[in-house]
């Protein structure tokens, strides 16, 4: 290839450049063979243009498209002329033109691979991820990094114009075990002791206030151990943003307008503003979940008040055991049989319930095995509350608060994908507010904090915090969109001495205060100011945006389930030198 400078892109040709000599380099991607005629398809991250080789004209660059085949790197010259009628592709930006090749020269070839890049092709995610650099070819993945691309760009943008400066924050730093595992990393200059790389950058940025820049964000990579699901890794990328001298309506306002600019010049989504705003307890009241996806109705329902009267032995025992009785209506899913009402009732067993009542709205009335322990004045109480019309399926789950709205949220989700509810294109934000501040944890026997234990408690239910914790709430707020949180923050304590009275009621002594968090508590005596902020999830967001199955797929190299790396092997053992030179020494080795 000496001396070889291609002249455009594979993607970038038009008939503006029909008459020209080009010079372009890139994959096969496709060859075919039509009698004499060889056409190859050349690819490079811009797209795919085809490539004529025709005997008659040039038999040495025809004689070395013979041996090409998938996936060999070409540099390519030739005239750009305009595709005979009818063999146009408008499915590719080239699709109008080829080029006539006069010149062919095998860069270098690639053996057979281990599987067709081609976007149909069929395998496993395991093999995919061994050959990743072999994956990431395909032109649909590398779609989805030029939208990441895209929208990281329009993050750092935003922020620059809206006065944020771009501050790094250590990678090497204190494990202060509070949630998820720290993954650590022992220090060979100093023996017996240990860094942590950060599950966020949480009490940096707080710093980075305290020391008067007020406006901070970061594009950070972050490290959890924890167990893998389709939208976890353990190592991740978050958008952090900090801001001083703020309050929720200021940052709630200026994230949304982050949020529907980056959608908006990215996929030209317009995102309806102002988003919606629903408290904790209603989310879970209505949908469920504290994530809810409101792309759909299928609303859960109060109806304890009203079966309260009735003679159904499960409603009455769980009313009387402190317990709820709720249900959603699956509009026009009357016609479900006794098989398929059975499948749904082992569903909701398998979520924890003891069971799933229902009860069909049909043209003769209400069919159920349970309309017989109600009179009539209550079942139609019931469907009214509903909103139940003939040919509607009404489901209930009776059981403690926490069972319920698991049971019926998923329920609510399955009947959203089962009757097709769902539309693919269409963005659905939400914030959700009002969280409690803590959980109890049975286990530990303690409180433990919702979000993180530098969460400002609501103003109002500060005086709470010495009577009734559990009734506190916290200025924390959650983006929840299609279901999937993207995005959590709070307004953070300021104050030394309620952070203090915070650590105190999560049963944190002086000691374990003052050894994990003393920097923290000393830098918010110097004059902190009030202060908040909110962290994206980027892999999420963009597993969201680009329509991704996993966020494995938005990621360049992912893990695992099992956070393993099947390309590199990692993790992986090591020298013993190694061991030795950090004062390591392994219990077992297998």
């Amino acid at each position: 290839m000496t001396g070889f400078k291609r002249s455009h892109s594979c993607g970038a040709l038009t008939p503006h450049e029909v008459g020209e000599i080009v010079y372009i380099s890139g994959w096969v991607h496709r060859r075919r063979d039509h009698g004499g005629l060889i056409f190859l398809d050349l690819r490079d991250r811009e797209g795919i243009t085809q490539v004529v080789f025709n005997p008659a004209s040039d038999t040495d660059a025809h004689h070395v498209a013979h041996e090409v085949r998938n996936e060999f790197i070409l540099a390519v010259s030739g005239k750009v002329v305009k595709r005979p009628e009818g063999t146009i592709n408008p499915d590719i930006k080239t699709g109008e033109i080829e080029i006539l090749a006069d010149f062919i020269e095998i860069v270098n070839p690639s053996r057979p691979l281990p599987f067709s890049i081609e976007e149909e092709s069929d395998v496993s995610e395991l093999v995919r991820l061994k050959y990743r650099y072999l994956d990431l070819r395909r032109p649909s993945i590398q779609k989805i990094f030029q939208l990441r691309h895209q929208a990281v760009r329009g993050f750092r943008e935003f922020l620059h114009r809206n006065g944020f400066l771009e501050i790094e924050t250590p990678f090497l730093t204190k494990s202060t075990p509070e949630g998820a595992r720290d993954y650590l990393v022992p220090s060979r200059v100093n023996p017996g002791t240990f860094f942590a790389l950060p599950q966020s950058p949480q009490l940096f940025k707080q710093l980075l206030m305290i020391s008067g820049f007020e406006r901070y964000y970061q594009v950070v990579r972050c490290f959890r151990d924890e167990d893998l699901r389709a939208d976890r890794q353990p190592e991740f990328t978050q958008v952090d943003v900090e801001m001083s001298f703020i309050q929720e309506e200021d940052i709630l306002s200026l994230m949304e307008d982050l949020v529907s600019t980056v959608f908006r010049e990215t996929k030209g989504i317009e995102l309806d503003r102002p988003f919606q705003r629903i408290s904790y307890h209603q989310a879970l009241n209505r949908y469920g979940t504290d994530k809810p996806d409101l792309r759909f109705g299928l609303e859960i329902k109060d109806l304890s008040a009203v079966v309260q009267n009735g003679k159904f032995k499960v409603f009455q025992d769980a009313l009387k055991q402190g317990g709820y009785v709720k249900g959603l209506n699956a509009k026009g899913f009357a016609q479900f049989s006794r098989s398929e009402l059975d499948a749904w009732v082992e569903k909701a067993k398998s979520l924890g319930a003891k069971g799933l009542a229902w009860i069909k709205v049909t043209q003769k009335g209400y069919d159920s095995p349970i309309a017989k322990f109600f009179e009539p004045d209550i079942l139609e109480q019931i469907s009214a509350q509903l909103s139940g019309e003939e040919g509607d399926l009404l489901f209930f789950v009776a059981d403690q608060q926490k069972v319920v709205h698991q049971t019926l949220g998923q329920i609510r989700l399955s009947l959203s994908e089962k009757k097709g509810l769902i539309d693919q294109n269409q963005f659905s934000p939400v914030w959700i507010t009002d969280f409690p501040l803590f959980e109890f944890d049975s286990v530990e026997k303690r409180f433990v904090a919702i979000h993180h234990p530098f969460t400002a408690p609501k103003e109002e239910d500060i005086p709470l915090l010495d009577t009734d914790p559990l009734k506190v709430r916290s200025r924390a707020y959650d983006l929840v969109l299609n279901g999937q949180e993207v995005g959590g923050g709070s307004i953070r304590i300021h104050r030394q001495e309620m952070q203090k009275k915070i650590f105190t009621l999560l049963k944190m002594d002086e000691k374990e205060s003052r050894e994990k968090f003393g920097f923290l508590l000393d830098a918010l005596d110097f004059g902190a100011p009030p202060h908040g902020g909110i962290a994206f999830g980027l892999d999420r967001l963009i597993m969201l945006l680009s329509g991704a199955e996993s966020i494995r797929d938005v990621i360049a190299f992912p893990k695992t389930q099992k956070a393993i790396c099947p390309l590199t092997e990692a993790p992986s053992k090591v020298d013993p030198k190694q061991l030795k030179e950090l004062h390591i020494k392994l219990d077992r080795v297998e």
